[in-house]
């Protein structure tokens, strides 16, 4: 059996190019998480921009003592389902980026539902 870092870097490049290959040209929600903090960005792969972006660093969770929990994920969630809504954003293509559909992951991702973002 392969170790568990080998089976991530399959599992990364699998979701990757399935997502590339989506024929309905909507932006992605690329979600990174690292040892003590959860980034979110909607992206545009069209054009290669960034369309919206919310962290457990952002200045609306700065007083909040955002780290690295469910909590915190939600409200990134939250942050970047308003943001990507402000921005005209409804529908997007969920990238957990090769991570597992657990935890702060699956956290972020039904806040951002939750939000009004459609996946």
């Amino acid at each position: 059996m392969k170790d568990k870092w080998t089976r991530y870097e399959y599992r990364q490049r699998r979701t990757r190019e399935k997502l590339a290959q989506r024929p309905d040209g909507r932006p992605r929600l690329s979600v990174t998480r690292s040892l003590k903090y959860l980034y979110a960005q909607v992206i545009d792969d069209v054009q290669g921009k960034t369309l919206a972006f919310a962290s457990s660093l952002s200045k609306e969770l700065k007083s909040e003592k955002a780290g690295k929990n469910l909590v915190s994920a939600k409200k990134v969630g939250e942050l970047i389902a308003k943001k990507a809504l402000a921005a005209g954003i409804k529908k997007v293509a969920f990238d957990r980026g090769g991570r597992v559909y657990h935890g702060r992951i699956k956290a972020l991702a039904e806040a951002a539902r939750a939000g009004g973002l459609e996946f």
